[in-house]
């Protein structure tokens, strides 16, 4: 994000007015095999022009103390879906989090999961893994953004704070944030006092709050379209996400 100003996520990373993050499988190279059982563009019949909205799993997910959700639930659906155990873990709690803060947002889990996936395999890219805290070892780190490879140029805002980088910002963690969208939207998940980008709980919650804030009632299709678009504007990231989001939704029924 430049100034608070540019979002820039995806496989294509355009620029969008709004509050940023930066995101997306180009940071990273080609993107891997996925959930999706069509392409961009085919499930619709479009050839790709239209963005469309992801079947929502339901957001009342099994809950046990503390908000925390039903262990039994989450191995079972891991299982089902192939999203490591730790990862859905961390979308589901934020979802039954969130739901305190924006109750009218009624986001599912499978949406933060279906941007899990395009960002960073649940944590997985490039060798990276997610140890027992939720914390990706080793750090996921984007490139530099510095306008090549169909990036924005974004000068480091954090002195390389968070991405090693004092000269240019890089995007971080899991679900991709920069550092100065990190400072607007970042909060501590897993209540160790720290808000941590490399965190899968932390960003988890992070991204549902920045999604809600944005979109608003995400059961409303043209609602999640919008809150999409607010993470990445173009239509091939909506189709990513969609697509991968309603393969969750449809695996756990």
């Amino acid at each position: 994000m430049s100034g608070g100003k540019w979002l820039l996520i995806g496989a294509l990373g355009t620029g969008l007015a709004g509050v940023a993050l930066v995101v997306g499988a180009i940071l990273f190279g080609t993107a891997a095999a996925g959930p999706m059982t069509a392409g961009a563009g085919e499930a619709d019949g479009t050839g790709g022009t239209a963005p469309r909205a992801a079947q929502q799993a339901d957001p009342a997910v099994p809950v046990g103390d503390g908000l925390r959700v039903d262990p039994v639930w989450v191995q079972e659906t891991a299982a089902a879906t192939g999203i490591g155990d730790r990862a859905l873990a961390a979308y589901t709690h934020a979802v039954t989090r969130v739901a305190e803060e924006f109750p009218e947002c009624r986001i599912g889990w499978n949406t933060l999961a279906g941007i899990g996936y395009v960002e960073s395999y649940h944590g997985t890219i490039n060798g990276s893994a997610l140890d027992a805290s939720g914390t990706a070892t080793p750090p996921i780190l984007g490139i530099p953004l510095d306008g090549t490879q169909r990036t924005m140029a974004i000068p480091d805002t954090d002195g390389g704070a968070l991405d090693g980088d004092a000269v240019w910002d890089r995007a971080v963690g899991p679900m991709q944030f920069i550092p100065s969208t990190w400072v607007l939207w970042g909060v501590d998940g897993d209540g160790d006092g720290i808000a941590d980008p490399q965190n899968i709980d932390d960003a988890s919650l992070s991204a549902a709050r920045y999604l809600c804030g944005i979109g608003g009632d995400l059961a409303d299709p043209e609602r999640w379209i919008a809150a999409v678009a607010a993470y990445n504007d173009t239509v091939e990231y909506n189709h990513r996400v969609a697509d991968a989001a309603t393969h969750y939704a449809g695996v756990v029924g």
